[in-house]
């Protein structure tokens, strides 16, 4: 079928956009804490049982001490810091506003590639940079006192996006690192006929380490609230009677980690990388419409333009 490629890619865009949608529902439901120990465990579990049917263990066999090393940190920069600045933008400045600063994400894996991995900084890259720069600059930025401009969004959800594609873009330099070491420890006999799935075991170890400081975050969290002597708003206990927050979590689960990250797979063996990556990279402009209606956010001239700015910018990373 003719333009396969391209059409998994549309699609894995429109669910990473449920995945950004539910989890804004999720996280006003459930806490930012309780939601990411619920996902990262859900995450793990069927990371755990997908690991199983392909290797006939529910872990990576082949991952040695330092693929674990880079892929546990990798979670720890990506899942845990990265997610939990996603999660708290979402709660801030709406996952619409989330989403535009995500395409931030490859402009950190460029610079951090280039500091941590020695790969070229190229000009291509770094017009890549000004311009998605540019389009959120076109969002974010309106006009105040005195002819000056002025942020129309919170500073702190300003912050949480920022740190958000910082930790998506530091994180994938790391699971890089760890991937590479993964692939050399597979015997050379057996990696022709698994190396395209050793990306969902990396996923799993990545995913332990999300589960494991979202979840002792949140321990400390309940201890320091036990301390001041007040009851938390969101806790684990109570999220079991919030169905609506339990099917969001689901959702955002299912259309993101799990169903999203393997047709991202998928979509590179149909078509070029960087076409797929620029269609995956439209949740900004595909997410307008639906937020609207879900959350009333406004449609405007100046969104549309920002958006289609910053992922136009995203696509110069991998056409150029």
């Amino acid at each position: 079928m003719q333009y396969i490629g391209e059409l998994i890619s549309l699609a894995v865009a429109c669910l990473w956009t449920v995945a950004a949608l539910a989890s804004e529902v999720g996280s006003r439901h459930l806490g930012v804490f309780v939601m990411n120990v619920w996902r990262m465990a859900l995450a793990l579990t069927l990371s755990a049982a997908l690991m199983w049917f392909i290797f006939g263990a529910p872990w990576p066999v082949y991952a040695g001490v330092e693929a674990w090393g880079w892929l546990l940190l990798s979670g720890v920069v990506g899942y845990f810091f990265g997610d939990w600045c996603l999660f708290n933008s979402y709660l801030t400045i709406g996952s619409r506003m989330g989403q535009l600063f995500m395409t931030l994400a490859p402009m950190f894996t460029a610079i951090f590639a280039w500091m941590m991995l020695g790969q070229t900084l190229s000009w291509s890259a770094l017009l890549a940079m000004a311009v998605t720069l540019l389009g959120i600059a076109i969002s974010v930025l309106g006009r105040g006192d005195h002819h000056h401009f002025s942020l129309q969004l919170p500073t702190k959800g300003i912050l949480f996006g920022i740190g958000a594609g910082l930790g998506q873009g530091v994180g994938l330099v790391l699971s890089k690192l760890g991937l590479d070491a993964y692939t050399a420890d597979v015997p050379a006999e057996v990696l022709p006929s698994v190396e395209t799935l050793l990306p969902f075991g990396a996923n799993m170890v990545r995913c332990v380490a999300g589960l494991v400081c979202f979840s002792s975050f949140y321990l400390f969290m309940q201890r320091l609230h036990e301390r001041r002597g007040y009851e938390p708003t969101k806790t684990f206990r109570a999220s079991f009677s919030d169905r609506r927050g339990l099917l969001a979590m689901v959702v955002a689960v299912f259309s993101g980690p799990f169903v999203g990250v393997s047709l991202s797979l998928l979509a590179v063996q149909y078509t070029a990388a960087g076409i797929a990556s620029t269609i995956m990279a439209m949740t900004p402009i595909i997410i307008l419409l639906p937020s609207r209606y879900l959350f009333g956010q406004p449609i405007t001239v100046k969104s549309i333009v920002g958006a289609i700015v910053s992922c136009l910018g995203v696509s110069l990373f991998f056409l150029l």
